[in-house]
């Protein structure tokens, strides 16, 4: 095997390993670390929750002296700040390590090259580059939080296959079957918060909790300008058990926004003039608070203004093999829409797959049609 293969298979790994952190380690990223001394992997390791040791010190561990004059490879630039855990770039210092292959530099203004020069500066051999599209790829939520301060969106909705969230008198449970189900509370237990529209937690009267628990409990978002969620909803009863927070125009009575704080909800006043302006800046709060990924579960509306904002980073679709027609009946994304076909937003490499009797349907937005990010 050459040596640029010898590199990537063992760069694969460690985005392998990576992987195993989604729902654990944010807002941190995702990162894996192998480590390899004459041909022979010494040691590995991944950040495994937030605030615990990351990749490399895991690896570090692993490896033990072996580490000495070793090629270490990392999917993110190693960390050079105190932060929960000590500098990664000291520890393999310390270890006396020859080499570092790096995937990708991290834009934290914190690191963003700084761990590399530390490095360099401490005689190691740096690489940088290697499965950089593949590390961007897993890192995409962090990445977009930290370079627009804005949380990852999630789409998802399931339709009927005339296109349709529920029928004209709004009965919608249930569309999706119970394998699609399943799908979505495996989804709600990986994220940082759940968004709802006022008229969807109207009429659906959700929970939008994950069934069985995953490794995230999700602060449950409902934008009501009028703070005219129902205090017997669900989503108030269990406000004390599941945190939700209900964002609210400044024109929402004092009274209300009272009795909902007094059942246990954040109450969130939100600027702006318009139901736009509040979202654009309900969504730069949600980065302040530094939630990663945001599940949209609907409605139309709210679904249509992130889809004009350009901020639907990925979708989730399930249709399944109903019909219901009805030209009330709503469909899944409203707001004012696009006029031309070709400017339609695309997936990139979408994944279609038999889902129980649905179709499930789901990627993430082309990065050149990520406005967001431009």
């Amino acid at each position: 095997m050459q040596q640029c293969e010898f590199d990537a298979s063992h760069m694969a790994r460690a985005l392998e390993l990576a992987a195993r952190g989604e729902g654990w380690v944010e807002p941190n990223p995702m990162v894996g670390c192998t480590i390899v001394q004459n041909g022979e992997t010494v040691g590995e390791g991944f950040h495994q929750r937030f605030g615990g040791p990351h990749a490399e010190i895991e690896a570090l561990q692993s490896a033990g002296s072996r580490a000495t004059g070793a090629t270490v490879y990392v999917t993110l630039e190693p960390c050079c700040h105190q932060g929960k855990t000590g500098p990664c770039t000291k520890a393999l210092i310390a270890a006396r390590v020859a080499r570092v292959v790096i995937a990708q530099l991290d834009p934290n203004p914190r690191v963003a090259g700084r761990g590399v020069a530390e490095l360099q500066r401490a005689g190691i051999t740096v690489e940088v580059g290697l499965l950089e599209s593949q590390a961007a790829e897993l890192c995409a939520p962090y990445l977009k939080l930290v370079r627009t301060g804005r949380p990852w969106i999630i789409a998802k909705w399931a339709m009927t296959l005339d296109g349709k969230l529920a029928t004209r008198l709004g009965d919608s449970r249930w569309i999706s079957c119970e394998a699609s189900r399943a799908i979505v509370h495996e989804i709600r237990g990986r994220v940082d918060g759940i968004m709802v529209g006022r008229a969807t937690a109207l009429t659906d009267d959700p929970l939008l909790t994950a069934r069985p628990a995953g490794p995230r409990k999700a602060t449950r978002i409902v934008l009501d300008s009028h703070a005219s969620l129902a205090l017997t909803s669900q989503l108030v009863r269990t406000a004390r058990q599941t945190p939700v927070l209900v964002a609210v125009g400044e024109q929402a009575p004092s009274e209300k926004r009272q009795q909902l704080a007094d059942a246990g909800c954040e109450v969130l006043e939100c600027p702006g003039a318009t139901s736009d302006k509040r979202l654009e800046w309900l969504l730069d709060e949600l980065g302040r608070r530094e939630l990663t990924n945001i599940l949209v579960e609907g409605g139309s509306q709210l679904l249509g203004s992130l889809l004009d904002a350009g901020q639907i980073d990925e979708v989730h679709a399930f249709i399944a093999p109903k019909l219901v027609g009805g030209a009330h009946a709503p469909g899944p994304i409203a707001g004012t829409g696009l006029e031309l076909l070709a400017n339609a937003l695309k997936l990139s490499a979408p994944e279609i797959v038999p889902c129980g009797t649905d179709v499930y349907v789901r990627g993430r937005v082309a990065r050149e049609d990520r406005r967001s990010e431009g």
